[in-house]
This record gives structure tokens, C-alpha cells and sequence, in this order.
């Protein structure tokens, strides 16, 4: 039997996850690495770390498994998206830090970009909104800001690379420097109309084009492995950024199907099919997955800190000793004494796009305690996505039910909540692990383990439901309260 190994590069850990052709997980491996706050708003990764912690858990996933290179059918990587990384192809060492996806510090540079009135310009290109999540300023900063960075990129002597990019690069031994449709379209970067790099866009921001990877199908041959790496070469044959594979993973292959993925930030897409939807409420338009020459799109809510909060109550606060018990903790409160947290520790994204939101806990008494705030942390993930959910169905129309995933879909009671607040049924696999999941199906299709779509998609298994049970007039009192916490945390300058 063959296996498919899925890379799972995510913002706090790189993970491997093993999968036999039943879909079923066979091992897994998982390795936190080091976070760098080196200003205000500012968040780095060292790169070599992030090869290295994948290689290492990708290693450990086939020790567990008792698999050698030989038994594995393909790879499947999906990655942290917008994450910048710009190396140098002679040494294949990196000029600065990974700049993080959460990082904030061409905040300035994009208030900038918009006052030239450039929003559009962008929107109409890119589907995306100026911003510093995206690739492109922070590309843009490197270039600017690294010593003699511009000097060698106009030279030909740079590349450019989300972590997906970077990862292929360094696996097959420096001869693939390639990335998907999916991670390309979240670069503000890529023209989504014309399905390639936009030449304005570079030259307005003084890019140039020789930094560019090529751009390919998410499922299909991608490239092989350096033997040295794994005891023999294995193909890549899947690719997408982590929330467009949780996407696939969640079987949403029709137009008109909703996931909402609770990993470090929260991320609600709709596949809107072929048809690229342009947003009037501060969504994004994106590109979910290429196959076959074909792209599909999704429309996205992006949420900056979702799952992290509760990372923040664990490391920060020392609050909790693991994320896990947080569901009985937040369960032995009847509610959360008023207090509400805002965490807009890096500004808050969809549907407001403030960069200079600060982080807020409001409603604090004498009778505040430990377990109010850890559940106000747990209920501000779930306020967030009711906030995403309604600038999604003024462009849509009405969704009735929202698949979850991600670490923190976990939480029953966060889950519950989340039915609540929303009042629409969540559903939740037993498995929720959809990103390693689409990845492992990208993959396998790509490969020819699965034949079509259509026999991806009777792997499914097994869910669970909640449904809402709040009254109507606790929800709207709830979601006032957020709505008024949100009007705080934005007036925060």
C-alpha cells in the first residue's frame, strides 16, 4: 500500500501528517518553533527553522509510520499564507527573517498606497484590499531595508517566495522555485483575471520580475524531492495555502459551500465557482485551487487572531496550562461578567481592515475572574466569525450551515457558542484536520491515487452537529456588547 505524506507549515508549528488511501491518518508529527516580536506589530520566523522543524517532523511522521521514501505516492504542502521569504539562489540563504502574515509594519506604506488612491487599482487586479497582510509590502520593505537586498534582486541574484515556495525550493534541492495558483493570489502580487504575475503592480512597487516563481496547478506533478532528503526522491504533486486546502479538505468542490477554519486566525471562504465575486463588504476575492489549466475562486473572510488568542492566554497571561482545558473552564462560568476582548493584538481584518486597532479587554468589575476571561477569550473567536459571516451573506446571500475546522473547532464549547451567536447549525468533522486533509487530496489526485474529484469526495467521514439553542434576544444583547467593544478597541490610537 501506498501512502501520501501531507507538509502542514503552519504560523506556530510544522507539522507531517501521514494518510493511507482510505483517508485514514496513519502518523503524525508536529514541531512548534520560534516566534519573533521584534517591534510594535512586528512578527518574524527564521526560515532556515521553518525547513529544518518541517524536515525533522516529516522524518519523525515516516520513523512512526515505519515508511521509507519508497512507500509514500506523493507530498502534498500546504503553508502559513502571505508570509514573505526573499533568499539569495547562489547561497540559498535567506537575506532577512520570514515577515509574517500577522506582521504589520508596512502599515504606513499601504495608508500610503491608498491615498494615492490606489484601491481600486489593486481590488481590480489582485481581488484583494491594500493591506500588510499580503506579500507585496513586505517584499517591498525587504528590498527597501536589507542591505544591498535591491542591489542583487535587480541582479537577478533574489528570489521571492511564500512558505510553500520556499519549501519546494529547499526540498528539491534548489531546482523548483514554483508556487500554486492559491498562495500566488494572496500576494497582492497576481492578477486573478489574467492568471499571472501583474507587470504595473511590480513596477509600481519596484519588484523585479526575475524575484517571481512560477506559477502552477495546485494538483498535478510539481517536482520531486532531493534524494538526500527522505532516502530516495518523492514527488510533489499537491499544493495550496492552508485555507483554501481546508477548503478541499472539506470537501467544498461546489459553488455555493462554506467552511470556517479556527486555526492562529480565523478564515471563513465560500467557492464561488468560476466566477470571480467582487465584495462590497470588505471581503476578499481569491483564487481557491487550480486544476487542470482551470482555476476556481472563493470569496474570504479573514480574521487576524482567532486560535492565538488562546495561545496568548497560555504563554502571555499564564492563565491556562493547555488550550483543551479552556472548554471546561469557560463552561463553569454562566457567562462572562460583562467582560468582552477584543484581540487585535496586529489590528483587526475583515470586514474592518483597521491596522491601528489595539487589543482591548473591556468590562471589567471588581467580580471579573480568571474564568470570565478566558471564556470572553473563547466567545471573541466566535464574534469575529459572526462578524465575517454577515459582510459574507450581504454578498451571497444567506448560508444556512458552516462547516469548522482547525485546532480550536475542537472546543465544544466553543463550537456551541459559535451555533449560538450565529443561530445557524455548525458541523464539525471528526477529523479536523482539513488542511493537512486537502492537502492529502490535492496530492492524491495529482498523483492519480484518486481518478477524479468525485472519488475524493466519498472519503468524507463522520460529523458532528451543534445547533442553536440561544434566545434571539441574549444573541442580539451579546453581539451589541461586541459590536460596542469593537468601537473601543478601534478608537485605540
Amino acid at each position: 500500500m501506498k501512502y501520501i505524506m501531507s507538509i502542514d507549515q503552519g504560523t506556530t508549528s510544522s507539522r507531517a501528517v501521514i494518510f493511507d488511501k482510505g483517508g485514514s491518518i496513519v502518523a503524525i508529527a508536529q514541531k512548534e518553533f520560534t516566534q519573533y516580536y521584534t517591534g510594535d506589530g512586528y512578527v518574524e520566523h527564521d526560515a532556515e527553522e521553518i525547513f529544518s522543524s518541517q524536515l525533522e517532523v516529516c522524518r519523525h511522521a515516516l520513523e512512526k509510520a515505519g515508511l521509507t521514501a519508497a512507500d509514500i505516492a506523493a507530498i502534498g504542502i500546504t503553508n502559513q499564507r502571505e508570509t514573505t521569504i526573499v533568499w539569495d539562489k547562489n547561497t540559498g540563504k535567506p537575506v532577512y527573517n520570514a515577515i509574517v502574515w500577522q506582521c504589520r509594519r508596512t502599515a504606513d506604506f499601504c495608508a500610503n498606497l491608498k491615498n494615492q488612491g490606489l484601491t481600486q487599482f489593486f481590488r481590480d487586479k489582485t481581488g484583494l484590499l491594500i493591506d500588510p497582510y499580503f506579500s507585496a509590502t513586505k517584499l517591498r520593505w525587504i528590498l527597501d531595508n536589507v542591505e544591498g537586498a535591491r542591489e542583487k534582486a535587480q541582479s537577478g541574484d533574489l528570489l521571492f517566495g511564500t512558505v510553500d515556495c520556499w519549501l519546494m525550493w529547499k526540498l528539491s534541492g534548489g531546482k523548483a522555485h514554483v508556487t500554486d495558483y492559491s498562495n500566488a493570489s494572496r500576494t497582492m502580487l497576481f492578477n486573478i483575471n489574467t492568471l499571472e504575475w501583474d507587470s504595473e503592480i511590480l513596477g509600481l512597487l519596484g519588484i523585479p520580475a526575475s524575484m517571481m516563481p512560477e506559477v502552477v496547478d495546485s494538483s498535478g506533478y510539481i517536482c520531486e524531492t532531493a534524494p538526500e532528503f527522505f532516502g530516495g526522491s518523492i514527488v510533489i504533486s499537491g499544493c495550496a495555502g492552508d485555507q483554501q486546502a481546508a477548503l478541499f479538505g472539506q470537501c467544498c468542490t461546489e459553488r455555493g459551500d462554506v467552511k470556517n477554519t479556527y486555526g492562529t486566525g480565523g478564515f471563513l471562504l465560500i467557492n464561488t465557482g468560476s466566477e470571480v465575486i467582487r465584495s462590497s463588504s470588505g471581503l476578499l476575492s481569491t483564487i481557491a485551487w487550480g486544476i487542470d489549466g482551470k482555476v476556481t475562486y472563493a470569496l474570504e473572510g479573514s480574521v487576524f487572531i482567532a486560535g492565538a488568542v488562546i495561545k496568548w492566554l497560555r504563554d502571555e497571561l499564564e492563565m491556562i496550562n493547555t488550550a483543551a482545558e479552556t472548554a471546561e473552564i469557560a463552561a463553569s462560568a454562566e457567562d462572562t461578567n460583562g467582560v468582552y476582548i477584543v484581540p487585535a493584538f496586529v489590528g483587526l481584518g475583515a470586514p474592518y481592515w483597521d491596522s491601528d486597532a489595539r487589543g482591548i479587554i473591556t468590562g471589567l468589575t471588581r467580580g471579573a475572574s480568571r474564568k470570565h476571561i478566558i471564556r470572553a477569550a473563547l466567545e471573541a473567536i466566535a464574534y469575529q466569525t459572526c462578524d465575517v459571516l454577515d459582510a459574507m451573506e450581504k454578498d451571497v446571500g444567506t448560508l444556512k450551515t458552516i462547516k469548522a475546522d482547525g485546532g480550536a473547532s475542537s472546543n465544544d464549547f466553543l463550537m456551541q457558542f459559535q451555533a449560538d451567536v450565529l443561530a445557524r447549525t455548525v458541523v464539525r468533522p471528526y477529523n479536523v484536520e482539513s488542511t493537512a486533509t486537502g492537502a492529502f487530496m490535492l496530492a492524491g489526485l495529482g498523483c492519480g491515487y484518486y481518478k477524479d474529484i468525485s472519488e475524493i469526495t466519498r472519503l468524507g467521514g463522520k460529523f458532528e452537529i451543534f445547533t442553536p439553542s440561544m434566545e434571539e434576544s441574549r444573541r442580539k444583547e451579546l453581539l451589541n456588547g461586541w459590536a460596542k467593544a469593537v468601537e473601543r478597541a478601534r478608537s485605540v490610537k
